[in-house]
């Protein structure tokens, strides 16, 4: 009896806990970072909650209202960053009744830098996604403010993200060592939160001196109380200046430089003060070295920016070259002929910057291409018509790389010429033979490969379109898998065969740098991006292990926009409904009239014309795309949460896991 009374208590145990009204549970305050830090900032190191308050240091410099950023490692291993700007105001919010600097450092969306109008405190700020010092405070063991404002010195502290020790003022005193105005923030990281509690030198040093280069005047210091040692920066040659000293070959020709922002007059393509400082140094060897910022914000993966002086150079280098006739017969230019062997800063100026995650790597402002690519274009057109034979060097090592690119290419075009496989006759090929370049993208549906067939870069891009959903290929064997049409068609055309985890197959044939998924932004879709993930990673594993498969991403919705101003009506794409409402809060912003837009939902790809494919989905500068790859998984892992979903016999475990887990799943209905 007894042992029976403990069976039925073991099975009581392992099954699943009611789902009733208590099983949500609301996540408050600063709760969301604790319990999901990796979503808000880097894990590795804290590195990045720093540059939160770095970040807002320098903002108040890019305001002009600061001239020095100290910051202090201390020998406890906290960190504080000193300004001298304005100071974060400590009264008391008009709306929400709690001193404005507590305010800042516990609310998730909360901060000067949303009004973007006129009366705004802040006109440019590193992004809007509302995070910042929110996230430092709460993973965080202990954060002190100390801000000096307006003859009085205010001071709090925080545990943890709570309030320890509410704000105290008093006035400010000479005697007491006060300054005039500023905030002091010191900040004890929580180890717990972090792979390593250690800052990296070398990337806090770089981030520090680059600071100092995009404000020329301001000065920066870092000071390290175990050492005793201090380093102290203040530019005044600005880019030029910091591109020289980071070069690892000697430039071609003199370095490319500029800067230009949009003016009043200007304003009906861009907001005033939108722009970029840059500088550009073409060398014929040496690994190139890049840095791009947006509003002082280091954009370490890159965006549209760096997209726009790609497609401005290119043009200007471009036009010389066709204007004096240059280009020997057979030689085709692409733009990383002249991209490939450029060294740049660029510091771009975007009013309200869209980064792609809350650590602002990427900027994806689609706008940022245009307002680059239209100050940078013009100008080097004009230094290369006053410099002609720079001009003509230039040319000769842009030609040289084409030459080389097509060389290349036409290698690998001969290796392949000996196979027997005939290419499937839905694809449609794309002229380039060039592995970096080359994508094909499998298509979703008929209707949808025409759009992109119209819509695509017939140089470089391929398309393949796909009649149906593809097979559940998860327990096919290897050698059935070709009575598949679908299967097969893909095979080929990617020139690869199936193989496992742990074969060596032949990728000498493989004829695209990139194989994108691209479906319907729906359920549907995301079905079929599934079945095709299963096939890559069950079948053609190697593909993405080496970096070569990809999922794109289409919007989900149209907005059409009336005019604003001097800003004509357009039309804005949103990936979800998180950028759809960001989309219509700007526009409110910019004046537009409540419920003046329109908004269609896609239906599918099919829906896209194939302009607006092209402009949203397939143009390389503006698209969404993701690489597939295991990230924090390893492939045993990744194996085993793939059979619970696609195994033919897990509907137990996949019964389970909506149990466990559907409660935090988001339905698309």
């Amino acid at each position: 009896m007894a042992t029976s009374q403990r069976n039925t208590t073991s099975a009581a145990s392992s099954a699943p806990a009611a789902y009733g009204e208590a099983s949500i549970r609301v996540l408050k305050g600063l709760e969301p970072v604790k319990q999901r830090p990796g979503m808000y900032t880097r894990t590795d190191n804290p590195l990045h909650i720093i540059q939160e308050v770095i970040d807002n240091a320098a903002d108040e410099a890019l305001a002009g209202f600061g001239k020095r950023i100290d910051l202090v490692q201390h020998a406890d291993g906290s960190v504080s960053i000193s300004d001298d700007g304005r100071g974060i105001p400590f009264g008391l919010h008009p709306e929400e009744g709690v001193p404005v600097v507590e305010i800042v450092f516990t609310r998730l969306h909360a901060g000067g830098k949303f009004d973007k109008g006129s009366g705004g405190a802040y006109s440019f700020s590193g992004g809007l996604h509302g995070v910042g010092v929110s996230v430092t405070n709460a993973l965080a063991l202990r954060l002190e403010v100390t801000v000096w404002r307006e003859g009085q010195v205010a001071h709090l502290v925080f545990a943890g993200g709570d309030v320890i020790s509410p704000v105290t003022v008093r006035k400010s005193e000479a005697r007491a060592g006060d300054r005039k105005q500023g905030t002091t923030v010191r900040v004890w990281p929580d180890p717990k939160y972090f792979e390593s509690a250690d800052l990296p030198r070398a990337e806090l040093v770089h981030l520090l001196r680059s600071k100092a280069v995009l404000m020329p005047g301001v000065t920066v210091t870092l000071k390290n109380e175990k050492s005793d040692e201090t380093q102290t920066w203040n530019y005044s040659g600005g880019l030029r200046d910091y591109l020289m000293q980071s070069l690892n070959a000697d430039p071609l020709i003199p370095l490319f430089e500029g800067e230009q922002y949009a003016t009043k007059a200007e304003t009906e393509n861009f907001a005033e003060g939108e722009g970029a400082g840059w500088c550009v140094a073409f060398t014929e060897d040496g690994a190139p070295m890049r840095e791009s910022y947006v509003n002082l914000i280091p954009t370490v993966a890159g965006g549209t920016h760096e997209s726009g002086l790609k497609d401005g150079l290119f043009g200007a280098v471009k036009g010389f070259i066709e204007m004096h006739s240059l280009l020997p017969k057979g030689v085709k230019l692409m733009p990383d002929d002249v991209f490939s062997r450029a060294s740049f800063v660029l510091s771009a100026k975007v009013l309200d910057p869209q980064f792609q995650g809350q650590t602002k790597e990427r900027l994806n402002s689609r706008d940022a291409l245009r307002l680059v690519s239209a100050f940078v274009k013009p100008t080097l057109e004009l230094w290369l018509n006053h410099h002609v034979e720079h001009g003509k060097k230039l040319a000769e090592l842009v030609i040289k790389q084409a030459q080389t690119r097509q060389r290349a290419s036409q290698k690998v075009e001969k290796r392949k010429g000996s196979g027997v496989a005939v290419l499937p006759g839905k694809l449609t090929d794309c002229e380039s033979r060039d592995l970096l370049h080359n994508e094909l993208f499998l298509v979703e549906g008929d209707s949808a490969g025409g759009s992109a067939k119209m819509g695509r870069n017939k140089e470089t891009q391929a398309i393949l379109p796909l009649r149906g959903k593809v097979l559940n290929s998860w327990e096919v064997e290897r050698d059935r898998l070709f009575a598949n049409n679908e299967i097969h068609d893909i095979s080929v055309a990617i020139g690869v065969d199936p193989h496992g985890k742990n074969d060596s197959p032949d990728l000498s044939g493989l004829r695209y740098g990139k194989i994108c998924i691209l479906s319907d932004a729906d359920v549907d879709g995301s079905h079929i991006q599934v079945l095709l993930l299963t096939l890559f990673f069950r079948h053609f594993p190697k593909l993405i292990e080496a970096g070569h498969v990809f999922v794109a991403r289409p919007p989900l919705f149209r907005i059409d926009a009336p005019a604003r101003g001097k800003k004509p009506a357009a039309k804005i794409y949103a990936l979800d409904e998180g950028e759809q409402v960001a989309a219509l809060d700007k526009l409110r912003k910019e004046g537009a009239r409540e419920n003046s837009w329109s908004i269609s939902r896609f239906k599918g790809l099919g829906e896209m014309s194939a302009e607006q494919l092209w402009d949203t989905t397939l143009n390389p500068d503006t698209r969404r795309l993701m690489p597939i790859a295991y990230g924090e998984f390893d492939a045993l892992q990744t194996e085993d949460a793939i059979n619970k979903l696609m195994g033919r016999n897990e509907a137990a475990s996949r019964r389970e896991l909506m149990e466990l887990r559907g409660d935090t799943v988001e339905v698309d209905i």
